[in-house]
C-alpha cells in the first residue's frame, strides 16, 4: 500500500477529481482503511492500493485549506461526489483508492471493504461512476 499521489490522469479537463479505472472507498477511520488495504494488497499488486487520510481528502480532492468550510464549486456528478468525500473526511473518514482492471477485481476489493464496514464507495468508469454497495 502506498500514499496517495495525484496525477493529471485522475482529473477531468476542468480539474475535478475523476480517477478512471479506480475504486475509491471511504472508511470511518484510518485503522479500518489500512486493514482493508492490507487485505486487498494480498491478492493485488500492493502499489495498486493507495491510502488517503482525511486531511489528504480535504486538501487534494476538495481543495479545502486548513479549517476552511469552502469547497471549490464544481458542476456535475463528479463535483457532487467530491463534496460527499469532503463531508465524510470532515467527520474523520479516510479512504483507499485501488486500481482495478475488471469486475472481478472490483468484487475482491469490495469483499475486503465490506468486512471493514466501509462508509461510501465508487468505481470510476470511463464515462460513468458506479456506486458500490
Amino acid at each position: 500500500m502506498k500514499k496517495f499521489a495525484m496525477t493529471p490522469g485522475m482529473l477531468t479537463l476542468s480539474g475535478t477529481f475523476y480517477p478512471t479505472g479506480y475504486v475509491f472507498i471511504m472508511f470511518p477511520n484510518a485503522m479500518m482503511a489500512e486493514r482493508a488495504g492490507l487485505e486487498i494488497a494480498k491478492t493485488m499488486l500492493g502499489d495498486s492500493v493507495m491510502f488517503l487520510n482525511a486531511a489528504t481528502v480535504l486538501r487534494e480532492l476538495g481543495k479545502v485549506e486548513g479549517d476552511s468550510d469552502l469547497v471549490l464549486p464544481s458542476v456535475g456528478t463528479e463535483g457532487a461526489t467530491v463534496r460527499k468525500y469532503v463531508d465524510w473526511a470532515r467527520k474523520g473518514h479516510c479512504a483507499l483508492m485501488v486500481k482495478v482492471e475488471s469486475d472481478e477485481d472490483t468484487e475482491w476489493v469490495m469483499q475486503a471493504a465490506r468486512q471493514a464496514a466501509f462508509s461510501y464507495g465508487n468505481r470510476y468508469h470511463l464515462l460513468a461512476m458506479q456506486d458500490l454497495e
